[in-house]
């Protein structure tokens, strides 16, 4: 999962990832991430506003440390998901050969309409968070699903 400074978006999808295959007994099987393409705020925690909702629904980011991504990640990961355009122009610019096929928009994983889950500071007390989880829970619930698809023995298993 990938955003401007890894400490709203990316670490709410992040987490938002993480409890879904959890509750799904996946963990052993699927590695969640999520990094910044820019070195703004590494090191810190995730905005205290984005630890508030996604605790009101049940998920934890408060053990996240914002980070960059690196060229490890696109080696490491099998999905590298950007949050917006932005990111994932940056992203395809910064892949290593044969990985850009990795790199994709988080929000390719929803039924909404919209591209891009949006920068959560514009909005009024604090709803562009509520909006930036409504986004990504959709999103990760359907990932997930194309996750599992993929894990081997899926076929057999159901």
């Amino acid at each position: 999962m990938v955003c401007l400074g890894n400490i709203c978006r990316s670490p709410t999808a992040h987490g938002v990832l993480e409890k879904l295959i959890q509750n799904k007994g996946l963990s052993e099987s699927i590695e969640v991430d999520s990094a910044g393409t820019s070195r703004y705020h590494l090191g810190d925690h995730p905005d205290p506003r984005s630890i508030v909702a996604a605790q009101r629904r049940g998920y934890s980011l408060q053990e996240q440390i914002a980070r960059q991504v690196t060229a490890n990640d696109f080696n490491d990961f099998d999905y590298v998901l950007a949050m917006d355009a932005d990111n994932l122009h940056h992203l395809e610019n910064v892949a290593p050969r044969g990985c850009k096929a990795k790199v994709q928009l988080l929000l390719d994983y929803s039924t909404s309409e919209t591209e891009s889950v949006p920068d959560p500071y514009f909005g009024s007390d604090g709803q562009g968070f509520e909006r930036v989880l409504d986004l990504v829970e959709g999103a990760c619930r359907r990932l997930l699903e194309q996750l599992e698809r993929e894990l081997p023995n899926a076929e057999t298993e159901q």
